[in-house]
């Protein structure tokens, strides 16, 4: 498996790449940026535009939250867009990301079951119901602060529903810091940012065959 790492981008259009080859661009979202442009003028800027500005030809293949930093992929051309697409949708992208996390987890590990659906009363909020779409989370404590009453823990969607990890991790009693959603407002306040991160991505390259495994050094 080939491991590709972090590094500096070219200063011309702020973008951090981490992979690059003719058929896909993957890059270092930061917090507080949108992945595709919103509705209105004021959300215009977005990681798209400003590939775009360089690489008129890329596509969106998968998005992360704006308040979540991180890995997010682009194909290059309409091919590679749509076996992304296929990849995503099968589940043949493995995905990992990093948290911390309000109070201290008892388990190490675990696993969450529970179904999404939107709160269509509070948009974009998404809410545990039975009648939503299946969602499963794995998660593992990596370490555990126990003056600031926190837990860093390592996050894998097996699901890729909108806010699932968010959820997920409120719904165990464990709010995701600085979540303008979901934590109470202590867990809110103790971070000056969501601290969600998409670390790493692997998955095989649907031209080359060759398997990645892309990585993202966590800033928090």
């Amino acid at each position: 498996m080939r491991n590709i790492h972090h590094y500096q981008p070219p200063p011309d259009n702020g973008v951090r790449y981490l992979f690059e080859d003719e058929h896909l661009l993957v890059v270092d979202k930061p917090a507080g940026l949108l992945s595709v442009p919103g509705n209105s003028p004021e959300k215009k800027d977005c990681m798209e535009s400003r590939l775009q500005a360089e690489f008129l030809e890329a596509l969106t293949v998968h998005r992360l939250d704006m308040s979540t930093s991180g890995i997010l992929l682009f194909a290059r051309n309409k091919t590679m867009h749509s076996a992304m697409s296929k990849l995503f949708a099968n589940r043949e992208v493995s995905k990992t990301y990093i948290a911390v996390v309000d109070g201290l987890l008892k388990q190490d590990k675990g696993e969450i079951n529970a179904p999404l659906m939107v709160d269509w009363l509070n948009r974009p909020r998404q809410m545990i119901h039975e009648d939503g779409k299946p969602s499963c989370t794995f998660y593992e404590v990596l370490s555990r602060d126990e003056e600031a009453n926190t837990t860093r823990v390592q996050l894998t969607p097996i699901t890729g529903r909108s806010h699932q990890l968010r959820v997920h991790m409120m719904s165990i009693g464990h709010a995701i810091l600085g979540d303008e959603f979901y934590a109470s407002d202590e867990a809110f306040n103790k971070a000056d940012r969501l601290l969600l991160h998409a670390e790493k991505l692997a998955f095989t390259h649907p031209i080359t065959l060759e398997p990645l495994h892309i990585q993202c050094p966590l800033f928090f």
